[in-house]
């Protein structure tokens, strides 16, 4: 089946002109979406067509838009959406940019659209490596900072008394409640005991 997508933005308030050449080409169902309103990092929210759209569309599925601002923002919104449609093997076509994936043109320029996303995925991913290699070879600490065993054992020892609650002994030592569980648990001398230190 042929879906189109359409969205109101404030560039271009009127969508008649969209609606009219989807038709034209023959689509079967329209999506619509006004994105005019709000911004959000999570473009789903005011996205709420296009996302259920994704959902109805299956491999071999047309989606057909009139440019390709109006699947995504930001650069990095549009190339997450043409992955997913790869992956799922629903073919895209953009109207003003003359783009078709249905043709061997079209399925190179997503190819390197994806390729586009893979590289930045990987500068990214080094770039986070780097940081916190560096943040090591300074001495700092990366991610949650150990627990001494001495704050472990003493934690531990005060459970085994039955005299303190788990909120005194979260409090003392500064542990999380998993943490401390987790120690717990962790422990043979107490595991499987019964909690009967009650919050």
């Amino acid at each position: 089946m042929r879906f189109g997508y359409v969205c109101i933005s404030k560039k271009e308030p009127d969508i008649k002109k969209q609606i009219e050449d989807l038709r034209k080409f023959g689509v079967d169902e329209i999506y619509q979406d006004d994105i005019s309103t709000k911004k959000t990092k999570r473009p789903e929210i005011n996205r709420p067509e296009l996302k259920k759209l994704f959902n109805v569309l299956h491999t071999g599925d047309i989606l057909v838009i009139w440019k390709l601002d109006r699947l995504g923002r930001t650069v990095k919104q549009f190339l997450k959406l043409i992955e997913e449609f790869r992956k799922k093997g629903i073919n895209l076509v953009s109207l003003n940019e003359q783009l078709d994936t249905t043709t061997n043109l079209g399925k190179y320029c997503i190819q390197k659209f994806c390729e586009i996303a893979q590289m930045e995925r990987s500068v990214n991913a080094e770039r986070m490596i780097s940081g916190l290699d560096k943040a090591r070879e300074v001495g700092k600490y990366v991610g949650r900072r150990p627990i001494s065993s001495i704050i472990v054992n003493e934690a531990k020892e005060m459970y085994k008394t039955n005299e303190y609650t788990v909120k005194e002994i979260m409090e003392y030592t500064g542990m999380k409640r998993s943490t401390l569980y987790n120690y717990i648990r962790n422990d043979n001398g107490i595991n499987g005991k019964k909690d009967n230190n009650p919050c």
